[in-house]
């Protein structure tokens, strides 16, 4: 392509930049962040030619416009580049909620346009901004893309072709089913890393606790370094599928409480090898 457009200059945002340049899939690449520090800063690294002054003039002439902005600001990002849009230009987005996206893009315009492509790259570090790029982000990984009932084939394919241009691997699926699995593999484990260090946080004993903690304890809560407000926007936007989830998940914790309250250890254990065994089954579909 001639020109493509990054509205976002985060870790996806940025990332998608660096790989398309290495790529050799665009002749410029255009970026616009509302915080002009992150614009200055993917100039420096080489991660953009061009840091537009706003979104509709990073918009204008592209062929390609990739949205890399939190999910609740959707809308605002195709309001800003709706009136630069020509008649074949493409629209996709990296948004980690597909079903409030579509809704976003359907207030937006009146209808779901044929030529915007949902998209979801499975890939992400608990680091954000575009200091945290990296080219290779999403070689090997799985991208997901949610066609709607008006989706122009050519379009789909377009940006089919741009994701495995990088390396990545594309499924589709409809988007109530994507909410539904993300929810449960990515969404609700936020929520639980959250919690969990909050917890411990509040605790008198906080100061001990935390410089004691060990490995597992690094594994298990490395996702709530990732940015709260990116985070609270992924919760809000899919928060039927995730409460639902966590209720189900608060029932398992107080099925384990009366297992230990009972002195039930046996099937305490029972529980956590079934468990380990779905674990280790399953191993080798986890990315």
């Amino acid at each position: 392509m001639k020109r493509i457009a990054v509205i976002g200059l985060g870790l996806i945002g940025g990332s998608l930049a660096r790989a398309v340049r290495q790529a050799a899939q665009a002749d410029v690449i255009v970026g616009y962040d509302p915080d002009p520090e992150q614009g200055r800063r993917a100039i420096e690294l080489g991660v953009v030619d061009i840091a537009a002054a706003s979104a509709a003039e990073a918009a204008a002439g592209a062929e390609l416009i990739v949205l890399s902005v939190p999910v609740l600001h959707t809308a605002e990002a195709l309001r800003s580049v709706r009136g630069a849009l020509g008649a074949d230009t493409i629209v996709t987005d990296v948004g980690s909620t597909k079903s409030s996206v579509l809704a976003d893009v359907l207030s937006v315009f009146g209808e779901l346009p044929p030529r915007f492509v949902a998209g979801h790259p499975i890939a992400g570090t608990e680091k954000s901004g575009v200091a945290a790029s990296k080219g290779e982000l999403f070689r090997g990984r799985r991208v997901v893309l949610t066609p709607h009932p008006n989706q122009d084939p050519s379009a789909l394919q377009t940006v089919r072709a741009l994701w495995e241009s990088v390396g990545s691997r594309v499924v589709e699926m409809d988007a109530a089913r994507h909410d539904a699995i993300f929810a449960a593999t990515s969404h609700l484990p936020h929520v639980l890393a959250y919690a969990f260090v909050d917890l411990l946080a509040r605790m008198d004993t906080a100061d001990e606790i935390f410089p004691n903690a060990g490995g597992g304890f690094r594994d298990f809560t490395r996702i709530a370094s990732s940015s709260p407000e990116m985070w609270h926007d992924i919760v809000r936007a899919n928060h039927v599928q995730v409460s639902r989830l966590l209720e189900q998940q608060i029932g398992e914790l107080q099925e384990l409480l009366a297992m230990m309250k009972g002195g039930r250890w046996s099937d305490l254990r029972d529980r956590f090898e079934r468990a380990r065994a779905a674990r280790e089954r399953h191993l080798s579909q986890i990315e």
